[in-house]
């Protein structure tokens, strides 16, 4: 389960991913796959969560890394690779963006 805190010593990524709603269930599938499958088992992986907006257009993946470190190796290795051409192929655009945690309210 992610813990958001300042005082947490880990590499926060927020990847936000345009879709359509014709769309939507099939990437969020495919990014459930990913997980289920092989992120989760990654070195340095420490949780994750989904995101879906109501008109099913984006979808939001909060994610916490032991080190940034970590998460480039799991987007370099050859399976994510892959999945990343098949999940490009179900959305628009998608961005992973490295994030320290600034406040917690």
């Amino acid at each position: 389960m992610p813990k958001i805190a300042t005082s947490t010593p880990c590499q926060t990524v927020i990847t936000t991913f345009e879709c359509s709603p014709g769309t939507c269930a099939d990437l969020l599938d495919a990014l459930q796959s990913a997980y289920d499958e092989f992120i989760s088992k990654q070195p340095g992986f420490i949780a994750a969560g989904l995101h879906v907006n109501d008109a099913q257009c984006r979808i939001a993946n909060y994610s916490q890394w032991e080190r940034r470190e970590d998460f480039q190796a799991m987007l370099r290795s050859d399976e994510m690779r892959k999945r990343n051409r098949e999940i490009s192929a179900l959305c628009t655009r998608f961005e992973p963006v490295l994030y320290d945690v600034a406040a917690v309210f």
